[in-house]
């Protein structure tokens, strides 16, 4: 049997393709970090502004544990803080003269998570 070379066939050794394969991996690593970072950065200075522009009032409320895992998990969706998207959600539920589908019941949980919030910054 002959064995011809083909000029533009190239072997890599086993090594060599690991090696290329975790410089490949750890490239996306870093890339998914910067724009994590960028990410986050962009919610704080949103939420600076937030606060910049508001007169600051503390409100304290409480809620159950699963209201709370809710927003939190929907402020990482958003990719905003909590406290951003409670002040999001009240604004429309105060502001918004149709249906909302927020009761009072629902903003009165919104206002305890809150108060639970700032009471724990402190």
């Amino acid at each position: 049997m002959t064995h011809t070379t083909d000029p533009t066939h190239t072997v890599i050794p086993d090594r060599a393709r690991t090696d290329h394969a975790r410089t490949a991996r750890r490239a996306r690593h870093t890339a998914i970090l910067a724009e994590v970072a960028t990410e986050e950065a962009e919610a704080t200075e949103t939420e600076a502004a937030t606060t910049d522009a508001a007169l600051v009032v503390p409100l304290h409320l409480r809620i159950d544990r699963d209201l709370d895992t809710a927003l939190r998990a929907r402020a990482d969706t958003e990719h905003i803080p909590t406290s951003a998207l409670v002040r999001r959600l009240l604004r429309h539920a105060v502001h918004d003269t149709g249906e909302s589908g927020l009761t009072a019941a629902a903003v009165e949980d919104i206002a305890r998570r809150v108060t639970r919030e700032e009471l724990g910054s402190r």
